[in-house]
């Protein structure tokens, strides 16, 4: 199974379009995903759930940090 993520969300929660956006395929494993997958260019990703958008961040730390 794979996951397909291409979502770039501007600063006021909309989405931004450039020539340079990118598709980038991640593989699950059962229900799994490596966090240096998502991580392996930005250190910040945005997730879509439903109407709501998430900001899911890797610390300087190595932490996770999810916020709304």
């Amino acid at each position: 199974m794979s996951a397909t993520s291409g979502d770039n969300i501007g600063a006021a929660g909309k989405q931004a379009v450039s020539a340079s956006d990118a598709t980038k395929t991640l593989v699950m494993r059962g229900n799994r995903l490596d966090s240096r997958d998502l991580f392996s260019t930005e250190r910040e990703i945005i997730i879509a759930h439903g109407e709501e958008h998430y900001r899911l961040r890797l610390t300087s730390q190595n932490k996770l940090i999810l916020t709304k």
